[in-house]
């Protein structure tokens, strides 16, 4: 299946997290919120300039910065 970066998704695409990149604070801040490989996402909606965005996640809306949403891998449903 396809797969694309969390920060370049359009609201209301979804798909499952394959794999979380970057290094130590931000990939276990990632982790702390629920943002795991094999998690289900939507996302919700997105700042006019792209920073930040809400996905919804595990029955809960998280807002993350651009940044943040770079390290997050998701193939597309």
């Amino acid at each position: 299946m396809a797969t694309k970066i969390l920060s370049d998704f359009a609201v209301g695409e979804g798909g499952t997290i394959k794999t979380v990149t970057g290094e130590g604070r931000i990939r276990r801040r990632l982790f702390d919120m629920g943002v795991t490989p094999g998690a289900s996402l939507v996302m919700r909606k997105k700042a006019p300039l792209g920073d930040p965005i809400e996905i919804t996640i595990r029955g809960y809306e998280l807002t993350l910065r651009k940044a943040e949403a770079a390290c997050v891998e998701v193939e597309l449903r």
